[in-house]
């Protein structure tokens, strides 16, 4: 009998871990945004955070929700693919929002439809972002549908998918060594992003994704360090900044 709620009990408790594990894998990829979107609503300055970032995490998991029609992994990452589509837009939004409102000289709208290589994902309007990405969704959509059967076209749509979010960190060290500042650019959303990475490579590791998945998300952790890097590194530009936009 006791090995039998003994053996019940250790079900139970692992259900729980495994159901833990997952909420943490859908709502921990939201998290770290949540810093930024409150600071850039606060000061009503976007020019630290790289729209960039969104452009990354919204390819790379739209083509996620692709690979999973190809090869079906764990549903929580298909979940989290979904809700973190949806924080990148908002993310987008109060960017765009924000932006437009602080432009001294009103300047020439522009949007998706004018086909300008030059203000590619620096259009004025929300809309022109959405209409972007769905566009790219019908496209890929309908090419999945096409070649579903043939194993290497899905093996490289999940290679692409881990990839691009591997290099998320890419635009805003790329901004970060513009600036020579990390000003305008949340600390706590780099340090939410490397425990996330952390947590979600080992939860690669442990659950056996697909190979893509850890190997990106290692490299992933590496960027990650990088800007961490460079907040050190520019801490002393990025106080003067601070100063300077307090008036101090």
């Amino acid at each position: 009998m006791d090995w039998i709620i003994s053996d019940e009990l250790g079900l139970t408790v692992g259900h729980l871990v495994g159901w833990g594990a997952a909420s943490a894998m859908i709502v921990g990829g939201v998290a770290p945004y949540i810093p930024q979107y409150r600071q850039i609503k606060k000061t009503q300055d976007a020019e630290g955070f790289s729209l960039y970032v969104c452009l990354t995490l919204l390819i790379a998991n739209t083509l996620r929700i692709l690979f999973w029609f190809g090869k079906r992994y764990e549903l929580p990452l298909l979940i989290q693919s979904i809700v973190m589509n949806a924080t990148m837009f908002a993310m987008t939004h109060l960017c765009v929002t924000v932006r437009k409102k602080n432009q001294i000289i009103r300047a020439r709208e522009r949007i998706f439809t004018d086909m300008d290589r030059k203000y590619f994902w620096a259009w004025t309007d929300f809309q022109s972002y959405v209409d972007c990405m769905l566009v790219f969704s019908v496209l890929g959509a309908a090419l999945t549908y096409l070649l579903i059967e043939f194993s290497p076209f899905v093996e490289l749509i999940g290679f692409l998918a881990v990839f691009t979010e591997a290099m998320l960190g890419a635009p805003q060290i790329a901004k970060n060594h513009q600036n020579k500042s990390t000003e305008g650019m949340s600390v706590s959303m780099v340090i939410m992003w490397t425990c996330g990475d952390l947590f979600k490579t080992a939860y690669f590791v442990i659950r056996e994704a697909p190979t893509q998945f850890w190997v990106c998300g290692a490299l992933q952790v590496l960027l990650d360090i990088v800007i961490l890097f460079q907040v050190w590194l520019y801490r002393h530009n990025t106080a003067a900044a601070r100063r300077l936009r307090r008036g101090d």
